[in-house]
């Protein structure tokens, strides 16, 4: 027999396969801390997807493949009337999550919003919870819920930690497809060798392309991206409920594993094992919609508009004193095309932030795109990187984010440097942030539903143990229109 035939005999999975089936069905969160943390997510996922769907843009994507379809038993899409397959339901609540780029945020060596997840682990609950009750069994509570966000998060965050999926032209969005059919898979009571199944398939699957994020063609795949890759986690978590097998060397098999087509033959690289580390110190996006690097750029920005607001057409130039991270993704000259574009562009938000003091989701729309003020603005702006705090944006204990703005005018005069290093929504300034946080859930709320459902989502959304208790299709049901 030839040294070259390969041999039959089936390896045995991955370790980094096996060690997320692990954590996904074994784990056992014991921080208070992530349960909390895991709460405001909620709060402010659910919130994000409640103002997105005051966009048309958003809107025409959602709904069942075939209009008028109601799924009995289904998972229900909060904010709407849709009752849908757990599958569509996905899609449907990680698209309005994600549409405005202003939920959760993690920053690592690769960047990602782990709430997207938020999407899959949502329908699935909901769905489980609907069918079991029509059994005449006992539903899923919201516990098992953050159960299931925190543990996304984790997958989703650890990997992102020391692998950057963006530098080989990945889009981050491979990780919340992981992350989601591992813990919904564990939610389906699948046991071990199903879970591994279910995610070797999930890193086997094709990947998205950086492309769609990046000039000059950005555009608002972006927004409905972490739909497409939670709802196909459930996807591939029911596929393996069947029987469906699974590839257990999807990532390092030699020519045609994960690694070798992908990844330029790397394997990747953990300095942590999985445990509530990413839910405790994510980020959360409170003042401004904007892509996570430019928050606090835009804090910035805001703080000196009284001094500049009104001397926009007397400024030389603007310095932005930044991180490579920031550099690398939303330093931007040229026109801008669209919405997607523009709140990926540190020019466009920090313009928007001297102009107007403030920074909004209908900021980014064409009507105040075509103030001539703002492409002026952006042509006198010029990126710096700082590199201490490239170092700070890297190192476990700080995670940083800084950024500083400063304007220099035509007479000779100039600002002070403002700097701002941790946005609110930082662990840091978690304690600012949390009332904050709070008040953007009361305005969402109030763009659906009448005062006396507002107050009620909002108190057992603020009751850490009720809403632990609550079954989770009441917990839907409260959201339905």
């Amino acid at each position: 027999m030839s040294a070259n035939i390969a041999t039959g005999a089936r390896p045995k999975p991955d370790k980094v396969i096996t060690d997320i089936a692990n954590y996904a069905q074994k784990y056992s969160i014991k921080s208070a801390e992530a349960y909390n943390t895991a709460r405001l997510c909620l709060m402010d996922t659910l919130g994000c997807g409640l103002e997105a769907l005051t966009y048309p843009a958003c809107t025409k994507l959602m709904g069942p493949i075939v209009p008028g379809t109601i799924v009995p038993n289904g998972a229900k899409v909060p904010g709407t009337s849709y009752q849908l397959d757990p599958v569509m339901a996905a899609f449907n609540i990680g698209c309005m999550i994600r549409w405005l780029d202003f939920n959760d945020t993690w920053l690592a060596s690769e960047w990602g919003h782990p709430s997207d997840n938020l999407g899959g682990i949502l329908a699935m609950a909901d769905w489980l919870s609907r069918n079991a009750v029509a059994e005449g069994k006992k539903p899923l509570t919201m516990r098992d819920v953050l159960t299931g966000m925190i543990k996304a998060h984790e997958i989703q965050g650890v990997i992102a930690l020391e692998n950057s999926f963006n530098r080989v032209g990945l889009d981050h969005v491979v990780l919340v497809k992981v992350a989601t059919t591992a813990v919904t898979a564990a939610m389906l009571g699948l046991n071990h060798d199903e879970i591994v199944n279910a995610v070797s398939n999930a890193w086997i699957d094709g990947q998205s392309l950086r492309a769609y994020r990046h000039a000059p063609q950005a555009g608002s795949r972006k927004s409905w991206a972490a739909g497409d890759a939670t709802s196909r986690g459930v996807r591939l978590a029911l596929m393996a409920r069947t029987g469906e097998m699974g590839y257990p060397v999807a990532l390092s098999a030699k020519t045609w594993g994960f690694y070798d087509v992908l990844f330029k033959g790397q394997p990747f690289k953990f300095t942590q094992g999985y445990g509530s580390y990413v839910m405790e110190n994510v980020l959360f996006k409170i003042s401004f919609p904007a892509e996570f690097h430019a928050q606090t750029a835009v804090e910035c920005a805001v703080k000196l508009h009284p001094e500049v607001g009104h001397r926009i057409n007397d400024i030389k130039k603007v310095v932005i004193t930044t991180h490579e991270s920031a550099i690398r993704i939303i330093d931007k000259s040229g026109p801008l095309a669209n919405p997607a574009d523009r709140d990926h562009c540190i020019q466009y938000m920090t313009a928007i932030g001297l102009m107007k003091g403030n920074l909004t989701a209908a900021d980014y729309e064409d009507e105040v795109a075509r103030d001539p003020r703002v492409d002026a603005l952006r042509a006198k702006m010029e990126c710096v990187e700082h590199k201490p705090w490239t170092r700070d944006y890297l190192d476990p204990k700080k995670r940083s984010i800084a950024n500083a703005v400063q304007v220099f005018f035509k007479d000779g005069s100039k600002t002070a440097n403002v700097a701002v290093e941790y946005p609110i929504g930082h662990r840091r300034r978690r304690k600012d942030g949390i009332p904050l946080l709070e008040a953007k859930f009361r305005v969402n709320l109030g763009r659906k539903f009448a005062e006396k459902r507002r107050a009620a989502i909002y108190e057992l959304c603020k009751n850490q143990k009720a809403l632990e208790a609550t079954p989770v299709h009441e917990f839907v049901d409260l959201f339905a229109i």
